[in-house]
């Protein structure tokens, strides 16, 4: 890819880059740590991956984590998978979310949103009280450190007590969004064993409302190992019997018992997408999490208590995790609970400006759909206090880049940033001191060694190849559930290059030190041997009125030929007649090359996704070359499972 020296979309200002976090840590740890005083940004991160021990003790130190008993050293063993990090420390991640009802008592921890987009705060002492009232119901119910607490809540402020009562007890917290169904959440659930399960009785989305006490009904029935389920009434109905009131666990004026637990001890669960098979249940610490989440919102985000932060997410999805932790920075948190378009596409940035945002993150798809749907942020809403917003779930096109430059501020710090439930974080992405380009990442994270690898591990500048890490990072996965010898999690990451993390996106690292994605490698097009990512087709084509959505798959064919069909969901009232087809395949050719351009263009009743959003491009390819559905994909992890059928069909006309 060309990366000639365009002009940046944004650059910093001075006083911006002077007062910034990162700025100050860098200085800071300049004169404690042996970091370099000058070189900016670029030289604070190869110090801070060629010098990982100094770099995160640096961080700790920063943020005043505390630990209740001192570490032997930051690093024990660096081996990956296995990485022992600040051995002997023992800490609670809670009791650093909680810090700042010390000063900031009647000040909002959290402020909550629904469909009515009146936000609706929870203050630091609020929020520290129902946090120490609930953990001492939870012990008072036999939990003990290690048990499993499960949620199937929506983003609403009673998830976060529970998550935080959760840590505070040394139990491992792991939850599901209510839309997601009984088989999908019972396969989450089921690996880890829950003991106590939190519920609603339903949800409201899109105006409407979702009674799910029948789903409640089956998931305590399927789920031998619950011992307790709490009842949180969202909707106003009854407990359900046996069931206990939220109310009655949280109405005690108790202080919270923070557990010490060891740096390594499990926080959470998270899970994969689980497209091809059960989800992978993930494992993280509480000790990774904290110091990842302070670098990576305190640095990267510059959160701190003068911010709200604010990110359009759902609670079976790691961005709600990652959110949650803006409380680490003693930012105030806000929670949206509802659809993203209701009552019109505009719905997130009234919430933004409602609740004053100061960094306001969503999907790149929400934004493309603002775009569409002739969105005039920037107009119609006031916006002033916005000063980044941040996108994810999949690349920002260009276009997008530029939509938001144009539309919501011309100084507006735009921050693409990728990384992975699997680390919960940031590989690459926002970084506050850097310009901005269109289409690119700004720099990888601190602490990450992201490079770009041929297939013989050879690092790559200006070309596309596989996304690894080099180095261990403090929220890799301390194991996967179920997995005793560890080799899921060696299969999953450490099968390509040994002893280095290999994610599964194509990428470059650009001369400049920005980072381009270009879609997932496992399902990656590769066409005469020269590989292609998904996501610059899904660019070119869907900047197209007629298109709605995108899907692009390549399949290896038995004759050593290769077949690369583009299925295209059609906007109302459009037709693909030879016209659009032209269209197609030109804008393809002019925005790409000749080589993108696919073997057919196939109009599709609508493109499948997993729960939390993205587009499944292996298991359609799986069913393309023939494997039967319940084989090529697990049914529960889909959002529309009939799409799929559209697929097989085609698999076996084409047979």
């Amino acid at each position: 890819m060309s990366t000639v020296n365009p002009q940046p979309l944004w650059q910093p200002d001075p006083q911006r880059i002077a007062r910034s976090q990162v700025t100050r840590f860098q200085s800071w740890a300049a004169e404690h740590h042996g970091a370099p005083a000058d070189g900016g940004y670029e030289a604070l991160h190869r110090w801070s991956v060629d010098e990982l021990e100094p770099f995160w003790e640096a961080v700790t130190q920063w943020f005043d984590v505390r630990f209740s008993t001192p570490y032997a050293r930051v690093l024990g063993d660096r081996s990956m998978p296995g990485a022992e990090w600040f051995p002997g420390a023992t800490l609670n991640y809670a009791e650093h979310a909680l810090r700042a009802a010390a000063t900031r008592a009647d000040e909002p921890a959290l402020l909550y949103v629904d469909e009515t987009h009146e936000p609706r705060p929870v203050t630091w002492s609020e929020l520290r009280r129902q946090v120490g009232s609930l953990a001492a119901e939870l012990r008072a119910l036999g939990l003990r450190p290690g048990d499993r607490v499960s949620g199937y809540l929506p983003n609403i402020p009673q998830a976060v007590v529970a998550l935080l009562a959760t840590a505070a007890v040394g139990a491992v917290w792991t939850s599901c969004a209510p839309d997601f169904g009984a088989r999908s959440v019972l396969d989450r659930f089921q690996q880890v064993e829950p003991v106590v399960l939190f519920t609603v009785d339903g949800y409201r989305y899109g105006g409407k409302e979702h009674d799910r006490r029948e789903t409640v009904a089956e998931l305590r029935r399927e789920l031998p190992s619950l011992r307790a389920v709490v009842h949180i009434p969202l909707l106003g109905t009854e407990a359900p019997e046996g069931a206990l009131e939220w109310d009655a666990l949280t109405s005690a004026a108790t202080e919270p018992v923070f557990e010490e637990v060891p740096f390594a001890h499990p926080l959470w669960v998270l899970y994969s997408s689980g497209t091809t098979g059960l989800p992978k249940a993930i494992v993280q610490s509480q000790g990774g999490i904290l110091v990842e989440h302070l670098k990576q919102l305190g640095l990267h985000c510059d959160l701190g208590p003068e911010d709200r932060f604010f990110w359009y997410t759902s609670t079976g999805w790691m961005m709600w995790n990652f959110l949650v932790s803006g409380l680490l920075t003693g930012t105030t948190v806000v929670l949206y609970d509802g659809s993203p378009g209701y009552p019109d596409t505009g719905a997130q940035w009234r919430v933004a400006e409602r609740t004053g945002a100061t960094v306001y993150g969503t999907s790149a798809a929400y934004v493309m759909a603002c775009r569409k749907a002739d969105v005039h942020p920037g107009r119609d809403f006031d916006l002033s206090k916005v000063q980044c917003v941040a996108t994810t779930g999949s690349p920002l096109p260009p276009d997008g880049f530029r939509w938001l430059h144009d539309e919501v501020r011309e100084d507006l710090w735009i921050a693409s940033v990728s990384g992975g439930t699997d680390v919960c974080s940031c590989f690459a992405g926002a970084v506050p001191t850097l310009p901005v380009y269109i289409g690119e990442l700004q720099a990888p994270s601190l602490g990450t060694d992201l490079q770009s690898w041929d297939p013989s591990g050879k690092p790559l500048i200006d070309e596309v190849g596989e996304l690894v890490v080099t180095n261990p990072m403090p929220s890799m996965p301390i194991h996967f559930w179920n997995d005793p010898d560890g080799s899921r999690y060696h299969d999953s990451y450490f099968d390509t290059y040994p002893g280095v993390w290999r994610h599964g996106d194509w990428i470059t690292v650009t001369s400049r030190g920005s980072v381009v994605i270009h879609g997932r490698s496992d399902s990656t097009l590769n066409r005469q041997g020269v590989r292609m990512g998904s996501a610059d087709i899904y660019e070119a084509v869907e900047r197209l009125p007629e298109i709605k959505e995108s899907l692009v798959i390549g399949i290896e064919q038995p004759d050593g030929g290769y077949w690369m069909p583009l299925f295209v969901q059609l906007a109302p009232g459009a037709v693909l007649d030879q016209a659009l087809l032209d269209r197609i395949k030109a804008t393809i050719r002019e925005n790409l090359s000749p080589r993108h351009i696919p073997d057919e263009v196939i109009e599709v009743p609508g493109i499948p996704h997993t729960l939390t959003g993205k587009r499944i491009e292996v298991p359609v390819k799986r069913l393309l070359q023939g494997t039967p559905l319940e084989k090529a994909v697990n049914p529960g992890s889909i959002d529309n499972l009939e799409l799929l059928h559209f697929y097989e069909d085609l698999a076996r006309k084409r047979a």
